[in-house]
């Protein structure tokens, strides 16, 4: 039948594998196989099934077909902000892996609110997902045991807890705040600062990292030279300005700060600049992220590459690997090595690090 000769389909009526069957003489099961590209259907066959779904503008019942199946081909994606180009990179690494695959990323904010992360996550459960990922923002395990409780695989992004048994991809922590520190010290910074935090794991990671290479460059690690803060939503530009500016006020003042991240890192420059301090002459500063506009910034900043669509990339590809299985998988501990990308912000004298990117 041609199309000029097709019956008209009523669009307020969902097109189904019966109506399609009917319609060309074949039975239900022909057009299901022809559609799943099933070996034993001939492909003039297969070609006139794919062409009269197109013409009667078939769709597939997803709901139907998450009955049969047991998945929704939906994979479910908290994060804490999307306005920083960090979380919103990784983001992109998951889509890109997922890419022909036929699932779909479903993406959601928390805005760093643990309850509305909570809700998100609930949400996301009742969908039933294939598979959740989270960025967390949480203190406690207990959500994720009621994750474990609905019999849905999840992976946790960049921020991981201790003594819970999870899938994990992020970056190696303690590594960033080793090579920054190191890199300020290359450069010649004697009283290095930090500006960081408490409770999540990459803050800590970066504080641990941050005090082994002292211990081990033979530095001071003063209790004055550490700035935390006590919530991970204040680790942004407004911090940094504040923590720097009281850091300033130290008698010796410190010559270099590692911030936890690049929006620390913005403020804190800022603070030096303001009080008619030089960037990297006076006191050198480097960040934790590598944002994409870095490099145009008044003083580009150098930074740590949490390489973060690579996080995302390997994330997408286990939670397909986790699909796969049907079956619960032993936790895999995927970490990233990080990579110093150096810029204006530290250029005090000829770095003499190997592992250092010029950008």
């Amino acid at each position: 039948m041609s199309p000029s000769t097709a019956p008209v389909v009523n669009s307020s009526m969902a097109v189904t594998l019966k109506d399609i069957a009917r319609d060309l003489g074949v039975s239900v099961i022909t057009v299901s196989k022809a559609l799943r590209d099933h070996s034993d259907i001939s492909q003039e066959t297969k070609a006139r099934v794919l062409n009269r779904c197109k013409e009667m503008n078939y769709r597939p019942n997803l709901a139907a077909r998450a009955l049969v199946t047991g998945r929704t081909n939906l994979l479910g994606f908290v994060v804490p902000d999307l306005l920083q180009s960090f979380f919103s990179e990784i983001v992109r690494g998951v889509s890109s892996a997922l890419q022909g695959t036929g699932y779909t990323l479903v993406t959601t904010s928390s805005e760093q609110d643990p309850k509305l992360e909570r809700q998100a996550v609930e949400q996301l459960v009742a969908r039933r997902v294939d598979v959740l990922l989270v960025a967390s923002t949480q203190w406690t395990v207990e959500m994720f045991r009621r994750v474990e409780e609905a019999g849905i695989p999840y992976i946790l992004i960049d921020r991981n807890f201790i003594g819970l048994a999870a899938h994990f991809v992020g970056v190696n922590d303690d590594e960033v705040g080793v090579l920054a520190t190191r890199h300020l010290a290359e450069v010649g910074c004697k009283r290095i600062a930090h500006i960081g935090g408490r409770e999540l794991s990459p803050v800590v990671g970066r504080m641990e990292g941050y005090k082994r290479a002292l211990g081990k460059l033979g530095l001071p690690a003063d209790p004055e030279l550490i700035y935390n803060v006590e919530r991970v939503e204040e680790l942004g530009d407004a911090t940094g300005y504040e923590a720097a500016s009281k850091l300033l006020k130290l008698n010796p003042r410190p010559d270099g700060i590692f911030c936890y991240n690049d929006a620390i890192a913005y403020g804190a420059t800022a603070a030096v600049l303001d009080a008619g301090l030089r960037v990297p002459e006076d006191l050198a500063i480097i960040g934790c992220g590598n944002l994409l506009y870095n490099k145009f910034l008044k003083i580009p900043l150098t930074s740590v590459d949490q390489q973060t669509m690579a996080i995302g990339q390997k994330a997408g590809k286990l939670a397909l690997q986790l699909i796969e299985a049907g079956e619960p998988v032993p936790p895999q501990r995927i970490l990233l090595e990080p990579k110093l990308v150096v810029r204006k912000s530290t250029q005090r004298k000829a770095d003499k690090s190997p592992r250092a990117a010029r950008a």
